[in-house]
Parts: structure tokens; sequence; C-alpha cells
């Protein structure tokens, strides 16, 4: 299978986002999104998905980071959608649960061609450090509106905030990595009975 990448940039008066993206990763992260929570949960993406992941950001941080936030979920899942290609040969569905101490979650995609987002998530306080963790929902919509993708993240137990943020990104990269890894039984065959995602 050939090297699966790209590299896309979204500027509007209200951010300027930089992605690049190589599903043939190692896990390598380089981020710089000025929320610094943001880049610790998008390293466990990177890492545990095992995608090389560069994520630039500059926002209108000064009002929130609403914008900044959304817009780098609507660049990743654009990013994504392109070096995912024609999914010809892929599992397209993944799957995972991740426990951190008594916290766990589970993340399952459908690479499907339709967004969709399932979100069953409950935080015991509203911010994590300085984030607003009302933002992760507005991440993981503009990822799957862009990306094309059906998602469920559910939150299945849970004491601390900052555990139960990194078991949904660990899970979301883990589900990412077993849906683009190519099934060889499938061949060059679209996994779909409409023959198209």
């Amino acid at each position: 299978m050939p090297a699966r990448s790209a590299r896309v940039s979204r500027q509007t008066k209200e951010t300027t986002i930089l992605v690049e993206i190589s599903l043939e990763g190692t896990g390598a992260a380089q981020l710089a999104t000025g929320l610094p929570f943001l880049d610790h949960m998008l390293d466990q993406v990177a890492r545990h998905g095992l995608i090389d992941l560069t994520v630039k950001a500059e926002g209108d941080l000064h009002i929130d980071a609403h914008h900044t936030v959304e817009d780098i979920g609507i660049t990743l899942g654009q990013a994504f959608d392109q070096a995912v290609g024609d999914k010809k040969g892929i599992t397209r569905y993944g799957h995972a649960y991740v426990p951190l101490d008594e916290a766990l979650s589970r993340v399952v995609v459908d690479l499907s061609g339709r967004p969709g987002l399932e979100w069953f998530v409950e935080f015991p306080r509203a911010r994590i450090a300085e984030f607003d963790v009302d933002l992760f929902r507005e991440f993981f919509q503009g990822f799957v509106n862009h990306a094309k993708a059906t998602l469920h993240v559910d939150a299945l137990r849970g004491r601390n905030a900052h555990h139960i943020a990194e078991t949904i990104f660990k899970a979301f990269g883990r589900a990412l990595r077993m849906a683009v890894t190519p099934d060889p039984r499938m061949g060059d065959v679209t996994p779909s009975t409409k023959g198209s995602l």
C-alpha cells in the first residue's frame, strides 16, 4: 500500500491551522496549538494510533478556545480523509477500550463516508487546567464532519476528568489505527456492499 499522508491548511478570520498526517507513522508528533492540554491529548492520538502528526495553530485565544479547537478538528478531519484515500482494502471499522486507573472509555469508528457523532461523556468538572471540557465534543464533531466518519464515544466510568479525557483520546487513536489497517483478505476491494465509501 502506498504511503498515506496529507497536508492541509485552513485560514479564517479566527484561526490559522496547519495539519500534516501520515497514517504509516511511528507515533511522532509536533504540536503547537496554543492549548497545552489539547497538545497532550493529540499526542495520545499520534502515539497510540501510530500516526505521525503535526498540528500548528494560531487562533483568537484572547476570546476563548472554541474556534481554535473546532477548527483543529475540522482540519484534522480533512487531512485524515485525504490520507486514507479511496479506502480500498482497509479494515474500515475500529474500536478500542482504554483504561487509566479508575477511568474507562470506549471509542468505535466506522470510516463509512457518513459523518456522525454519538457522544456519551460526562466530566466531573468543567475545566481541566485552563481547558473547557465542552470543547472536546466540538473537536470530535469537526473531525467526523470532515473525515466523513461515524464515531461513538462512551466514557464508561471515571472520577478524574484528566483520566477520562486521556482514555478517550487514547482509544480514539487506537480505533483509528485499527480502522485504517489494511486487511490482506480484502485485497483491493472496498469494504462495502455498495462498492464505495
